[in-house]
């Protein structure tokens, strides 16, 4: 009982990790109708970034921020030089943007900082935390801080900010918010620059209990999209709770299952949702865009 519960509650914690990656292709998918498949890359750049300044000897905070500063800034930069250029191109083309532009983003990783790990001390130290037999890293805490910050502060920006507003609006109806002065680009933008923001911070809560190196975000990128996609990528609710379920469920083949099932078993899950329901567990059932 108590190793199930081990199981049960590390899931909870990584899958709170692919939540927060999950929020952030929503966000963008809402907006842009794109699938950003270079979102991995973005919790990559959060993660070394925060590995490389802790090594470097920077304090904690400071290392943080310049994490999700560096992965923000690589959300712009890949609205502005990849997606913009060809806004008039229907979306589920610019999807194969997004990819090349993660591969980009990931051979410059591998020239500029080679493919060992880099190593980040955890928030606050100390013994594991228990939890009905199960023992965790304090880490996990802060994981579980970070998401809640992150679900509290999304949802008072989209429904009591006017730029949250504006995203929404453009994410209804594209044509009406140009009417009333609303730029689906800039908002296009602002969606890109959110969603590495949060791959940011992703990458750098998980960074003390994974090792980030340069090509961690392939994983975590698919992850994320799973966790987006089994929830519904229509619903920010539904990106949440599609990477708990990914997470507890991907912990669960770790520890009963023989090694190697653990993708199997992830996306196997994704297949049968999407066939059941296509939107998603949460997702809008009137979504079209694929």
């Amino acid at each position: 009982m108590a190793e199930a519960m081990q199981y049960l509650v590390t899931g909870l914690g990584v899958g709170l990790v692919y939540a927060i990656i999950g929020l952030g292709l929503v966000l963008i998918y809402q907006v842009t109708g794109v699938i950003n498949f270079a979102q991995g890359e973005f919790v990559m750049a959060g993660g070394l970034t925060f590995a490389l300044a802790a090594e470097a000897g920077w304090p904690l905070g400071a290392g943080l921020g310049a994490a999700i500063l560096v992965a923000g800034l690589l959300g712009v930069l890949v609205e502005k030089l990849v997606i913009a250029p060809r806004r008039d191109m229907n979306p589920g083309r610019q999807v194969f943007l997004t990819l090349g532009a993660g591969i980009a983003i990931r051979g410059v990783a591998l020239v500029l900082i080679g493919t060992n790990p880099h190593f980040a001390p955890p928030i606050t130290s100390g013994p594991p935390v228990e939890f009905f037999g199960a023992r965790l890293p304090q880490q996990y805490l802060w994981i579980l801080l970070s998401a809640a910050v992150v679900s509290l502060g999304l949802w008072f920006f989209l429904n009591r900010t006017l730029l949250g507003v504006s995203m929404r609006a453009v994410a209804i109806d594209r044509m009406a918010s140009r009417i009333v002065g609303v730029s689906p680009g800039r908002m296009s933008l602002l969606a890109f620059a959110l969603g590495g923001m949060l791959a940011g911070l992703a990458g750098s809560v998980l960074a003390p209990l994974q090792s980030p190196d340069s090509m961690m975000g392939l994983h975590l990128g698919l992850y994320g999209f799973a966790a987006a996609a089994i929830g519904g990528l229509g619903s920010t609710v539904g990106a949440a709770v599609g990477g708990l379920v990914l997470g507890v469920v991907s912990s669960v083949a770790v520890g009963f299952l023989p090694s190697g099932y653990q993708n199997a078993v992830a996306f196997g899950l994704l297949a049968i949702i999407l066939l059941v329901r296509p939107s998603g567990l949460l997702g809008w059932k009137a979504v079209t865009r694929v």
